[in-house]
């Protein structure tokens, strides 16, 4: 690991400008610290968000529960209103790695991360949820733009995250044994307006599926989705699973997200 100064601000506008002036944000550590291992990544200095207080928490506003961004994965699947107004983020946050990287790993850095592969991406874009920054309002939609790109700009902070409640939701993860990552994850949320199905580890980002939100829109049920064709032409292939295998998952995962949500 190369040498570098660590800086802990108090304040949002402090790791702003620490981070203007090049220094690398760590929220939880479980992409930058292995990547600085590894020596894929150097930075000269390291801002740690950890001390900023108001960047953690979780709180109700009206039907949303509103997730601080520094909120750790333990915290999140623990929280008596995150279980209370949307069980499945609760149940996704549980699933996230193993004990250690739950009790470190936080909502804002996975989300600003955005691998393909992560689980939180699918909630966030299943559940229509709105990334707060210190400049704006992101709907999710508009954030997420390819492997580990995301709509964020220089200087720009995710400060929390707001998950309205939906009528029903479930996700389901098969995971990849090593990493525990998605090898697919499939998060299903029904809402009045209706069903949004998001997909995880299946390509160079997390998308929604069209064909399943149709056809759970018009049937919420696991044979609806079976019903669905899944094409493997655009899904990832490597050594963990083809395309074709990708595909088949995430008609199972699908049915099975919307079996456990109607339980």
């Amino acid at each position: 690991m190369y040498a570098f100064t660590f800086e802990r601000p108090a304040s949002t506008a402090d790791a702003v400008k620490l981070a203007a002036a090049g220094g690398k944000l760590l929220a939880g550590g479980q992409t930058l610290l292995a990547s600085m291992k590894l020596r894929l990544t150097s930075a000269e200095q390291v801002v740690d968000l950890g001390g900023i207080a108001d960047l953690a928490g979780v709180k109700k506003d009206g039907n949303s529960v509103v997730i601080g961004a520094m909120t750790r994965h333990a915290d999140v699947a623990k929280n008596a209103d995150v279980k209370a107004a949307i069980p499945a983020l609760a149940d996704l946050a549980n699933g996230i790695g193993d004990r250690q990287v739950r009790a470190m790993g936080t909502i804002g850095g996975s989300v600003a991360n955005n691998d393909p592969s992560a689980c939180y991406p699918s909630a966030v874009l299943a559940l229509g949820a709105t990334v707060h920054t210190n400049q704006r309002k992101i709907a999710a939609d508009d954030y997420f733009q390819g492997m580990f790109t995301t709509a964020l700009k220089d200087g720009e902070l995710i400060t929390a995250i707001s998950f309205p409640a939906p009528k029903r939701a479930a996700y389901m993860k098969f995971k990849q044994p090593a990493s525990r990552f998605a090898l697919i994850g499939v998060f299903v949320a029904q809402t009045d307006s209706g069903v949004r199905v998001a997909v995880t580890g299946g390509g160079n980002g997390v998308f929604c599926h069209k064909g399943l939100e149709d056809a759970l829109s018009k049937s919420f049920t696991p044979e609806a989705a079976a019903a669905v064709k899944i094409d493997a032409g655009e899904l990832s292939s490597d050594l963990h699973a083809s395309a074709a295998y990708r595909a088949n998952l995430i008609s199972v995962m699908t049915q099975r997200a919307v079996a456990k949500a109607l339980a």
